[in-house]
């Protein structure tokens, strides 16, 4: 039996075992998967002792750039995103560390037949659910990408580190009143129940997309200010959680998992409990 974790403080809410036992179900994978809650300043020594016996582990809040420090080698996107989601543990006993939530959230959006290509994106947020997407969201080739954040300042400097991938500029929240076609929310205020500023003339009734990359039982904060202004479609992040998994686990198996059938008991088991 193989052995793999998620890390986190508080991590009894925590979606990623049950991904994790379906994908296994699934693909017929020998494997455990199990929640740790880490100490907050004791990440480093619980993961290496997991490790030693574990093949792998994804990280959630608040431990992302501590694995980043913890890893060995780094992929690209991790690099770029400077926080590492998942562990995986090479054959010489040396750790890469990689970030998946990008590539789940860009599948997710395809899986909603969302097109990003040539579109206007508002990205809200410039901190690390921030940066671990958007260079999946340039690569997609969108006419351009916003990023509004509180702090401009934070927003120009992630523009400096990704405009070499394409069109990509900052704002203050109050600079942007223009309508654009699809808001995606990189912020905490689903969780710290403030949202942004933000005006009321970005949306188009009926057509401008909005995502919301946490996700609750009930409708979250942004996406209720989404369907008060009557957005085209309103989509929270339990599907990017569902896809970011399907990553991990690809990097860790070597196999990749259908994600649809899992979204959906996963669904179905948020709005149940």
């Amino acid at each position: 039996m193989d052995h793999y974790a998620v890390f986190g403080n508080p991590i009894a809410h925590s979606k990623s075992p049950i991904i994790h036992r379906l994908f296994a179900q699934q693909t017929a994978q020998k494997m455990s998967y199990e929640p740790i809650l880490v100490p907050l300043d004791d990440f480093i020594e619980v993961a290496k002792k997991f490790l030693e016996r574990g093949l792998g582990c994804n990280i959630t809040v608040p431990f992302k750039e501590d694995a980043f420090r913890l890893a060995d080698t780094l992929t690209p996107r991790s690099k770029l995103a400077g926080a590492v989601n998942t562990l995986k543990k090479l054959p010489d006993g040396t750790l890469l560390g990689d970030n998946t939530d990008g590539i789940g959230l860009v599948r997710d959006l395809q899986h909603a037949k969302v097109e990003l290509k040539d579109k206007t994106i508002l990205l809200l947020g410039a901190g690390g659910a921030a940066r671990g997407v958007i260079q999946y969201l340039l690569e997609a080739r969108p006419y351009q990408l916003l990023l509004a954040n509180r702090t401009v300042e934070k927003a120009n400097k992630l523009v400096e580190l990704t405009q070499h991938l394409g069109n990509i500029a900052a704002h203050a929240y109050q600079e942007l009143v223009e309508p654009v076609d699809i808001i995606i929310n990189a912020t905490s205020a689903s969780l710290t129940n403030q949202l942004p500023p933000l005006s009321k003339q970005l949306i188009v009734a009926g057509k401008t997309i909005c995502y919301d990359m946490m996700y609750s039982k009930e409708t979250t904060l942004f996406n209720q200010w989404a369907k008060q202004h009557k957005a085209g479609k309103i989509i929270d992040g339990l599907g990017m959680l569902v896809e970011q998994a399907a990553e991990s686990f690809y990097l860790w198996r070597g196999i990749f998992p259908k994600t649809d059938t899992v979204l959906r008991f996963v669904r179905q088991q948020l709005m149940t409990n």
